[in-house]
């Protein structure tokens, strides 16, 4: 009797392992279905991120860059491209902060480690950039390329510096034209204009840029050659003609060589292109007031200040969206939330914001507010459709 109660404890025991043991699995692979999917989301949401910016949605863009980058945090590629995004907004310390995750994943990730680096220079943390980007110099002394981004992270602290490694560059890489082209940037900053001219003749010589006529157009226009500016300007919108500066400054050259008709022609052509210019529109005004029409005059300043303001709190909503993510990434979604709504106090129609609002209201299981919040920014942005599963990034 002693020996079957035994077998019998014994075949329970072996029983409850075999459970246990399929649990495991169970739970092993129910995680494993997960990541797939979350994975599969990130990689939906990237590559819709992309065909929206190659449409100029840069705000649908961003929203889903963000998503993809929760949803697969290790991906060096998608952190590098929210990386991108959060740049062109100005949110600079949350760029710093994808950049680092990308390189934390992919160390030798060439094109992350150049983003990170002038990233650092707009940031204001020109130290630890030229740091960074000397240490790859100096591992590699002979590639143009890394000594040209240690010329870039000099170019804002230390003029005599950069010049050095842009003409290091140049030894190594005659033909290396934007080397020569920011060689004369800074030279130009260092009021060295007829050097700088002479770096920009030498890089017209090699490839006729147009960023170089349009360089050097500015430049004959702040020696007070009008003549020559505008040739200048007039190559670089042949170059390209959607060159929305160019055609800005060609009108303001023009507008100060009293050329009204010319300047205006310019000027509307340069708003056509990038109609949010307040530049261009102020420009403008002035350009009328001096012709006479007093109303078209008023209603450009008027549309000039109201898009300075829009800048300007878009940039703020952009920046408190950027911390929202942070605190959702982090795990605090209620912070989140708080973030966000300062975003839509600042800008009511920051789409992001509402988009991600929801989000993290899904996380909170509040539903009707995260479907009110995702409607929202649907309307403002319809390229924001609500993720699969309501968006929690789960």
């Amino acid at each position: 009797m002693r020996s079957s109660r035994g077998s019998g404890i014994r075949d329970r025991g072996s029983g409850r392992r075999v459970a246990i043991v399929a649990v495991c699995l169970l739970a092993a692979a129910v995680a494993a279905a997960r990541a797939q999917d979350a994975s599969e989301r990130a990689r939906r949401a990237y590559t819709r991120a992309v065909e929206l910016q190659a449409a100029g949605n840069h705000a649908g863009a961003l929203s889903l860059l963000w998503e993809a980058a929760g949803l697969a945090p290790h991906d060096a590629d998608l952190q590098n491209a929210l990386g991108e995004a959060l740049e062109r907004i100005g949110a600079l310390d949350a760029a710093v902060d994808a950049y680092r995750l990308a390189l934390a994943e992919r160390p030798d990730d060439r094109k992350a480690s150049k983003n990170l680096i002038l990233a650092l220079v707009k940031a204001g943390k020109g130290e630890e950039a030229v740091q960074r980007a000397r240490a790859l110099a100096d591992a590699a002394p002979d590639d143009p390329d890394r000594q040209f981004t240690l010329g870039l992270a000099q170019s804002e602290q230390n003029v005599a510096g950069a010049i050095a490694s842009f003409r290091r560059v140049l030894a190594i890489a005659p033909r290396h034209t934007l080397a020569r082209y920011n060689l004369a940037l800074v030279l130009k900053r260092a009021d060295r204009l007829p050097d700088a001219i002479d770096e920009l003749e030498r890089a017209l010589a090699i490839e006729p840029r147009p960023e170089v006529h349009y360089t050097l157009g500015v430049i004959y226009w702040h020696q007070g050659d009008e003549e020559r500016a505008a040739l200048a300007l007039r190559a670089a919108v042949a170059a390209r003609p959607d060159y929305a500066d160019a055609h800005y400054t060609l009108g303001a050259v023009l507008k100060s060589a009293h050329d009204w008709k010319g300047a205006a022609i310019s000027l509307r052509r340069a708003i056509a292109l990038r109609p949010d210019l307040p530049a261009a529109h102020y420009t403008l005004s002035q350009v009328l007031q001096l012709t006479g029409d007093t109303r078209g005059a008023r209603a450009e300043l008027a549309e000039a200040e109201r898009l300075r303001l829009r800048a300007d709190a878009e940039h703020e909503a952009a920046v408190w969206t950027a911390v929202g993510m942070h605190q959702f990434d982090g795990g605090d979604p209620a912070a989140a939330v708080g973030s966000f709504r300062r975003a839509i106090g600042v800008l009511e129609s920051y789409a992001p914001a509402h988009y991600q609002m929801g989000r993290a209201l899904q996380r909170l299981n509040r539903q009707d507010e995260a479907r009110a919040a995702f409607a929202r920014a649907r309307r403002l942005n319809p390229s924001l459709i609500p993720p699969p599963g309501g968006g929690d990034g789960s």
